[in-house]
């Protein structure tokens, strides 16, 4: 985490530590692994301080089915949205497709070698022994050259040769009948299982369709693949991964912390947490794919917590988050080093951006500092945003470089505090910043 946000030293931490206890809990026996709840954890402070990068970068170092998902967008069952059970739902596809490609991944070299010859019987004939079929004695010369011939035709198409040649194929029609449900509360999943009953009433059709040598080696691999996995074993092992080893990242989680009698027009928002409160407290959901326990899945909520605090959540949903770290706001040397340390630092984006029209982008220290500066001075004087002020005084910054890239004659291009000044004369002179659209 280090290596992609800036600061934020106790929410890493904090993330570390979890992720850590799940690799633990999987190292013991299985009467205290059971035993064994995720400590939760409410990730406070403003917008654009790394809450979600927080999350993204999870997602990525930890290989578990993981999800994000807005508190806000569910509403109270007998309104009509999305029901809380959703997120369960859509984790378990997650982890399904996760688990999928995982497969597919280890049969690729298998279907790669059947897909390659079932295009080769595609752009050759009928081999001697198919052509005299029924015939008491095969024609053993015509079958060697037809052998010859194939690993002909197989050399060409590693060396790409026939890469412009068409081949008729047949794939799978799928026509379903369009049925349109009205979403409501549970019923999201509705559209998807009609197509599912459906599709397993009609019976497969198939079309034919002309395809170039490599579009059609790409079809045929995939079926090949699809042939060689087991989707029963595949939606066990998914889930298995939801119910071990899931993360679900509740972001918004102040916008439904209200009390009842608060003022405001969501009446809804305390029945909210009352239906989160059995999910994250462990039970089982119905999904398509079998019922899933929640006992084990790690939640982390995140919210500016603005107007609401806290202990604003009902006093149950308080216990079950019982990890808090409160997430800094960002000064000028965190925009510094945002500005440049990460992997994806954003000049870093914007130097490899203008590369590819071989524009060589050079930001000098002093203009660093100064968009640093300026950044923090918006955030102060206006909404802070955190680091989200960057992109926009960047964008601002480098629009007539970006603009003019490909006509340019001078490929190297230095920005130093002159140039930032002489962009943003306007704004850096101004005393009151609040009509600068920033």
């Amino acid at each position: 985490l280090d290596k992609y946000i800036v600061g934020q030293h106790d929410a890493k931490r904090a993330v570390a530590i979890a992720l850590r206890n799940r690799w633990r809990r999987q190292q013991l026996d299985p009467e205290l692994r059971d035993e064994i709840a995720p400590k939760n954890i409410i990730m406070i402070g403003p917008t654009g301080v790394g809450k979600t990068e927080i999350a993204r970068r999870l997602a990525a170092l930890a290989h578990s089915p993981f999800l994000k998902v807005e508190a806000s967008k569910f509403t109270e069952v007998g309104y009509v949205g999305r029901d809380v059970e959703s997120m369960i739902r859509d984790l378990v596809e997650l982890a399904k497709n996760m688990v999928q490609q995982e497969a597919i991944e280890t049969v690729k070299a298998r279907a790669a070698e059947q897909a390659e010859e079932r295009l080769l019987d595609l752009l050759l004939p009928p081999s001697p022994s198919q052509a005299t079929e029924g015939h008491a004695a095969l024609d053993e010369l015509g079958q060697q050259h037809y052998q010859k011939t194939r690993e002909k035709f197989r050399q060409y198409l590693h060396e790409g040769k026939l890469d412009d040649r068409f081949v008729e194929l047949e794939v799978e029609a799928r026509n379903f009948p369009m049925i349109e449900v009205i979403s409501g509360s549970g019923m999201e999943d509705m559209d998807i299982n009609i197509k599912d009953m459906l599709g397993n009433m009609f019976p497969k059709q198939s079309k034919r369709r002309k395809a170039k040598v490599p579009e059609a080696l790409k079809i045929l691999t995939q079926e090949e693949s699809q042939k060689l996995i087991d989707m029963d074993n595949i939606t066990q092992e998914a889930i298995e991964r939801v119910e071990q080893s899931g993360i679900i990242f509740l972001d918004e989680i102040d916008k439904i912390a209200g009390r009842e009698g608060a003022a405001g027009p969501d009446v809804s928002r305390e029945g909210v947490q009352r239906d989160l409160l059995p999910i994250v407290e462990g039970s089982t959901v119905n999904t398509k794919s079998g019922m899933v326990k929640t006992d084990h899945i790690l939640f982390i909520a995140a919210g500016a917590f603005h107007v609401s605090k806290p202990s604003d959540l009902i006093p149950e949903m308080q216990g079950r988050f019982p990890i808090r770290v409160e997430l800094q706001a960002l000064e000028k040397g965190d925009f510094v080093r945002i500005l440049s340390e990460p992997q994806n630092a954003l000049l870093k984006q914007y130097k490899a951006l203008l590369e590819t029209e071989d524009i060589e982008l050079t930001f000098e220290n002093d203009a660093i500092d100064e968009v640093a500066t300026l950044a923090e001075r918006v955030n102060q004087q206006t909404e802070n945003i955190g680091a989200r002020r960057l992109y926009t005084i960047l964008e601002r910054l480098v629009d007539d470089i970006s603009f003019n890239a490909p006509d340019m004659t001078e490929k190297q291009v230095v920005i130093d505090r002159t140039y930032v000044q002489e962009r943003l004369s306007e704004i850096v002179r101004s005393q009151d910043l609040s009509h600068y659209i920033l």
